[in-house]
């Protein structure tokens, strides 16, 4: 939804802008186990893309007694504050990542932990008892909170719950209340490692994409902006920056005709299992179209396709969570097929 609206906004743009056209990535990682003295991660096997996220994985129990766990997918944070603009692919469901797990090829049926958190308080309670939806985004909330006592909206308000927010809604500036909690949501079941087995688990979601509708770290015929931040968080290297430089010359108005397309993975929270490291683990990055360029951080990445890269690694260690930074040629930019992996 937000993606759609971002994309369509680069037909009017003609000049780089930053801060108030952009929308924000949030970053989502794997799975979590609540032990981690008896099952080991056999392999993981990570795709993300702009489209998806799919991760299969094979767990071993490798004692001589079954164990029972719970296995937890914590799904990002999000912000109900109407001045933000976070990527959100489900934009009218509790599940807004699409999320999805099977265990040993067959459909699981995990349960949806919720909590609302205003100034740190759990308002939870609060929200149920007006019939409001957890979830702050879609338009349950919106509706729900419109049918507010005037009591109730007033002393939210004064809580830090909810927010008063002018908007042009098509008939004119209006004025009505919108969510300002934090929502924390966590899918997880139990399931059971039998003794000395393998047990594959495979889940997959639609990413949340942030963007922007230009280079923000290249203008004025120079890297400047954002370009350290991103030097250090995306590993961008001199074939990326020099593709960038030729995308900048060829534009008559000097300045590269790309939009951002940012994914965050988070990976270092997922070592909760024997050993705390990955026996074989495998990294596929998909940057969708072979004239969009792709920065990350990685070792002995190779490209073994037109728009895809990939990084193995035996008993590997997640030191380091993964941001993916794709350049998108807006307009009639021709972009090009450069990719960086390290």
């Amino acid at each position: 939804m937000f993606r759609t609206i971002l994309t369509a906004a680069l037909a009017l743009s003609a000049a780089p802008a930053f801060a108030n056209d952009s929308i924000a990535e949030l970053g989502t990682g794997g799975l979590i186990l609540s032990r981690s003295d008896a099952v080991a991660m056999e392999s993981e096997d990570l795709f993300i893309s702009q489209e998806k996220v799919t991760v299969d994985y094979v767990f071993r129990n490798n004692t001589d007694k079954d164990v029972d766990a719970i296995v937890a997918f914590p799904m990002p944070d999000i912000e109900g504050d109407p001045n933000e603009m976070p990527a959100i692919p489900e934009a009218q469901s509790d599940n807004f990542l699409g999320f999805e797990v099977t265990i040993d090829g067959v459909d699981a049926k995990p349960q949806l932990e919720q909590r609302a958190f205003a100034l740190g308080i759990d308002i939870s309670a609060d929200l149920k008892a007006q019939n409001v939806p957890l979830y702050p985004f879609g338009d349950a909330a919106k509706a729900a909170l419109a049918k507010l006592p005037k009591a109730i909206a007033e002393d939210w308000e004064n809580r830090g719950i909810i927010i008063e927010d002018t908007a042009d809604d098509g008939s004119g500036m209006q004025t009505a209340y919108a969510p300002f909690w934090q929502l924390r949501s966590t899918y997880w079941w139990r399931s059971t490692f039998p003794a000395s087995k393998a047990v594959h688990v495979s889940h997959r979601y639609k990413p949340s994409v942030g963007g922007t509708s230009s280079v923000s770290f290249f203008y004025d015929g120079q890297f400047q902006g954002q370009y350290a931040t991103y030097k250090t968080r995306y590993c961008m290297d001199e074939g990326f920056e020099n593709a960038v430089r030729k995308a900048a010359k060829d534009n008559p108005d000097g300045y590269p005709q790309y939009f951002e397309s940012r994914i965050a993975y988070i990976l270092t929270t997922g070592g909760n299992w024997a050993s705390g490291s990955i026996g074989d683990f495998k990294l596929t990055i998909d940057k969708g179209s072979p004239k969009n360029l792709v920065s990350f951080c990685g070792d002995n990445v190779r490209k073994v396709g037109p728009t895809t890269f990939e990084m193995t690694a035996k008993d590997f260690y997640p030191e380091h969570d993964i941001d993916i930074l794709l350049l998108e040629p807006s307009d009639d930019a021709s972009g090009g097929d450069s990719g960086n992996g390290g």
